[in-house]
């Protein structure tokens, strides 16, 4: 990472993510919203 912090997207997806892997439950949407974040993070660069 270049040190940036991420943005407000990232932050949510992650916060989402760590939900569902604690609770097992929504992964495959949490993933797909990781990804998405992942990716417009991408763009911006």
């Amino acid at each position: 990472m270049s040190g940036e912090q991420p943005s407000a997207k990232q932050l949510k997806a992650r916060q989402a993510q760590s939900a569902a892997d604690r609770t097992g439950r929504n992964k495959k949407e949490t993933s797909q919203l990781q990804s998405e974040a992942d990716q417009s993070d991408l763009k911006k660069h």
